[in-house]
């Protein structure tokens, strides 16, 4: 099986969300199974220069833009056994950021018509390209569009993932013929049209063999309208071609028996463990024991990960209860500004650290007893997951893959590694985490709590064969 992934990012080149941390980790694992999996990249700025030093350039090719032809160098990458590939274009990703300007639209438009006309050059031919978000998602599209003819494509299929619907690049009508080289017979109720624009998440939906999400929960609440943002017609009416699938980790990287972040490494060592958690409050210049249970986020401070939750509640749990809270991350300014003021009222008791640094995140993942993700929605969450690998015990709500992924304890069946909660409400947050920290004095129940959340197979490889089978379903090869 010769599969290709499209996305706009991917470790360790270029990092701005959970997208990256996919397309790092879900190639190799594939490729560990025996598939002959490749990936293309735009050429960012931002890639750190050792690779770009790294990089054989294999050719120039022009692509069409609309009316327009543009340049499109095709540079080369070897990286862990996985073959790069990085479009290369100064005007559209020579620049400081990977997303947020006003010609987004043009630019993946010439990425995704990039992607197409560059597989005869380097010589490869997919059995399926996969394509990752709306970054991706017109190359399903314009495969339809402009190349079935040629017999070189014509068996191409084709997988979109979702994986936030919440972004799907909505542009306006003008696009379709003037960046995509589209005509009206797309811009209808059932192809590009969403209220008067063009969507290219709507495009990756409707002309894909398979629709994938990450995670089954997450799947059945996008075909809602609470969650479907106004595609969940659509993707109700795709039955079963659309499927629902958890992430993984990347186990190797996130290990804490190796992880070279952290002082004392440890398997699912309690003792270790809280040495860890007094090196960090040590750090974090809050009172140092082992005996006090410490509540972390590590977080995008934006509305949707919950965070109203936690301001309306913390100030009351801070005061009457013992516990520590440490917050890592950055996002609205509203919630930064909240957070720091919150550690000048309990600056025994809180720390805000309101910046991004791998290193700390991981030290916070080793150190801390309970991991709080409230959210509004989850696709899938990757926090969770490093969080149970570090015996961090998530207390979470019940959304998308948080939900496929903690499981509320059991106190009489000893069954479980969370802590979980349904409704959009700051009382019952609070009254789950209280009773998490009471589970927390109480040796007998916690021991089992981590050892079944250090226990599980938080990695790639039950993913990718679930990926593998959808696969040999669109091309028929089993």
């Amino acid at each position: 099986m010769k599969v290709l992934f499209a996305a706009a990012e991917s470790v360790p080149f270029i990092k701005t969300g959970g997208l990256a941390d996919v397309i790092g980790a879900l190639p190799q694992a594939l490729y560990r199974s025996g598939v002959d999996v490749r990936v293309v990249l735009p050429k960012y700025r931002g890639i750190p220069e050792k690779y770009r030093n790294q990089m054989e350039h294999l050719g120039e090719i022009y692509v069409p833009v609309g009316w327009r032809s543009q340049y499109c160098g095709i540079e080369k990458l070897m990286h862990d056994g996985i073959t790069y590939y990085f479009v290369d274009n100064e005007f559209y990703f020579g620049r400081d950021a990977v997303y947020g300007y006003g010609d987004d639209g043009e630019r993946f438009a010439f990425f995704n018509r990039a992607v197409l006309q560059l597989l005869k050059t380097i010589d490869f031919q997919p059995d399926v390209i996969h394509c990752h978000d709306w970054h991706a998602a017109l190359i399903p599209v314009l495969l339809n569009a402009h190349y079935r003819h040629d017999l070189f494509y014509y068996e191409i299929r084709t997988v979109f993932t979702i994986h936030n619907l919440l972004y799907q690049g909505i542009f306006p009508f003008d696009v379709l013929g003037e960046l995509l080289g589209l005509d009206h017979r797309y811009f209808t109720a059932e192809g590009l049209e969403y209220y008067g624009n063009v969507n290219f998440m709507k495009g990756g939906i409707v002309y894909s063999d398979h629709v994938t999400t990450v995670s089954p929960t997450y799947a059945s609440e996008i075909q809602t309208a609470h969650y479907g943002y106004g595609l969940e017609g659509l993707l109700y009416s795709l039955g079963p071609k659309l499927s629902g699938i958890v992430n993984g980790i990347d186990t190797r990287s996130y290990n804490p028996a190796t992880d070279p972040h952290i002082a004392l490494k440890y398997r699912s060592s309690l003792s270790k463990k809280r040495e860890n958690k007094k090196l960090l409050q040590e750090e974090l210049n809050l009172p140092v024991s082992a005996d006090i249970p410490m509540i972390a986020m590590v977080t995008r401070m934006v509305d949707s990960k919950g965070l109203d939750l936690v301001v309306r509640v913390l100030d009351e749990l801070l005061t009457s209860d013992d516990m520590q809270f440490v917050i890592l991350g950055t996002g609205d300014g509203q919630y930064e500004h909240w957070f720091r003021e919150a550690q000048q009222r309990h600056p025994q008791k809180m720390s805000a650290q309101i910046t991004f640094s791998e290193a700390l995140s991981r030290k916070i993942y080793a150190s801390s007893d309970l991991f709080l993700m409230p959210s509004n929605f989850e696709p899938c969450g990757i926090s969770q997951l490093l969080a149970l690998r570090y015996g961090s015990i998530p207390v979470v709500r019940e959304t998308g893959g948080l939900n496929d992924t903690v499981h509320a304890y059991n106190e009489f069946t000893g069954q479980g590694n969370g802590f979980t909660f349904t409704n959009i409400n700051a009382h019952d947050m609070m009254h789950t985490v209280r009773r998490a920290v009471a589970f927390y004095h109480q040796p007998e129940h916690w021991n089992k709590i981590v050892k079944n959340a250090t226990s599980g197979d938080y990695s790639w490889n039950v993913s990718a064969k679930e990926y593998s089978d959808i696969y040999e379903q669109v091309t028929g090869k089993n």
